[in-house]
């Protein structure tokens, strides 16, 4: 992705004329909390208490969302949202998804999916995860997806505001800002970088 501009404003550029969606694309951080962990409580007290899942088979396959979500994080950032098109309008969709991140990589108001935008995506994901998994299981496998979603978008907000002092997180910060201010072509894993050391796209870095 080529980088033309950066601001380290915490504000929001305007992106639409149209005040609706101009409102749909700002997101306060502590939304996806609020619609996503009752989902996420309620599909695994159906798992266990509706479905029956054994015990071993639910956490089990719960932990299997959790991390196909990291590997799904990686693709999805490195595939889909730094593939720059070529055609005009696609570029002014690539800027909505992804290329505004990193021309405002602070603004507090789009570091986290807005519901408008996450939940068409977690629903048509949801009914292709249920049509591959065996019967029940997606009442599992899909809470684990989902906290993986949580924790990479609570995380991607802390790195770019807060300071952190703790060696992991000082890590963590460290590989997503290398992306954004070093080399966008590498770092695509935000809450994890182990997608990044297997195939390669990892920043060598100092001990």
């Amino acid at each position: 992705m080529k980088k033309n501009y950066v601001s380290n404003s915490p504000e929001s550029v305007r992106m639409f004329k149209n005040n609706w969606l101009e409102a749909l694309s700002k997101v306060h951080y502590t939304v996806p909390l609020y619609f996503y962990v009752p989902l996420i409580i309620f599909m695994c007290y159906w798992g266990i208490g509706h479905a029956h899942l054994p015990l071993l088979t639910f956490f089990e396959m719960f932990f299997a969302g959790l991390l196909v979500w990291t590997f799904a994080e990686y693709i999805l950032h490195r595939f889909v949202f730094h593939f720059v098109p070529k055609a005009k309008w696609a570029l002014r969709i690539h800027f909505i998804f992804h290329g505004v991140h990193h021309d405002y990589p602070s603004d507090a108001k789009r570091l986290v999916m807005p519901l408008s935008a996450s939940i068409p995506m977690a629903a048509g994901l949801y009914f292709l995860f249920n049509a591959l998994l065996p019967v029940n299981h997606i009442f599992a496998f899909f809470p684990g997806f989902l906290l993986g979603y949580l924790i990479y978008d609570m995380t991607h907000y802390a790195i770019h505001h807060f300071n952190f002092k703790g060696g992991f997180w000082k890590k963590i910060k460290q590989h997503h800002m290398l992306h954004h201010y070093s080399d966008p072509s590498k770092g695509y894993g935000v809450s994890s970088p182990i997608w990044d050391k297997l195939f390669r796209s990892d920043f060598m870095k100092k001990s």
